[in-house]
Order: C-alpha cells, then structure tokens, then sequence
C-alpha cells in the first residue's frame, strides 16, 4: 500500500512538473536576429507561443533595444508608457500569461520605417487544464507535434500505469 502512495504522489507531482519543462525558448528572427528590414511576422507565422515560452532578443547592444508595448503603441510604433527598455542584447523574455504581446525597438525610426516590430500570441501552457484547443488535425507545425507527442506520450505512459 505505502508503494502504491508514493507511485501516486510522484505521478502527481510529475504531471505538474513535466509541461513546464516542455517550454521552448525562441530567438526572435532565428540567425538574423532582432535587427532592421526582417519580416518578424512572417518568422512568427506558424510557430505556437505558449506561456512558460522564452523569447531571446539578439542584437548588438547599443544599436538596438526591446521595449513591451501595448498593441495601439504597436501600431503607431512609439513607446509612451515609459517602459524601460531592454537594453542587453541578449534579452530574455518569459512568457508568462497568455494573450497578445507586442514587441518593438523604440530608437527612432527603427519600427515604423525599418520594421523592428514583433507581435504574437501567447497560449496556455501544455498540459494546462485551460490549455487552448489543439489545431486542426494536419495542421500542427513540427515543434508543436513533438511538444504535443511529448506530452501524449507521458500522459499515456501514466494512464497505463
């Protein structure tokens, strides 16, 4: 009886563990990085955010920055909340609720005449109990049919224990 206990409370304690560390930690714009005349909504097309997710901003420090900013900011491309801006060049970015997130560099003229602008949502996290409905079968992008494998997987290992 005291074995069958303590399989249940790791099996517990495992499923609470696993799908955070299933997070993926993204480098915004891959090898070309956070830099000027990149499609970063195309680079975002297709890939799925989910919260506990990172974002790696890479740029030279001193040229560029990251600043959050809402999604009217985002259109007009100015940062007026005074947010400080990341300045590293190497800035990392939990993502730690889901929705909308925008993202640009406030030098000027850098978002709106070079593009320097990212906007993205954010879903629940893998195996959330209010995680969002999966895609349409024939539908899911390779990094989230190994994360949804993965998951799959250990759920279906613990059900069969």
């Amino acid at each position: 009886m005291a074995s069958s206990n303590i399989f249940f409370i790791i099996a517990i304690v495992t499923v609470f563990a696993i799908p955070s560390s299933l997070a993926t930690e993204f480098v915004v714009g891959d090898e070309k990085g956070w830099s000027l005349d990149f499609d970063y909504q195309a680079w975002a097309a297709g890939k799925e955010f989910r919260v506990g997710d990172k974002l790696v901003f890479r740029y030279t420090p001193g040229v560029h920055n990251v600043v959050r900013v809402s999604g009217v900011e985002f259109q007009r491309c100015e940062a007026v909340n005074n947010t400080d801006p990341l300045t590293t060049g190497n800035d990392v970015i939990t993502l730690l609720t889901p929705g909308r997130k925008w993202y640009i560099c406030s030098v000027p003229r850098h978002c709106a005449a070079r593009n320097m602008k990212l906007n993205i949502t954010v879903l629940s996290e893998v195996g959330s109990p209010f995680a969002a409905p999966g895609p349409i079968p024939g539908s899911q992008t390779p990094s989230s049919s190994t994360r949804g494998s993965a998951v799959f997987s250990f759920y279906g290992w613990i059900a069969f224990m």
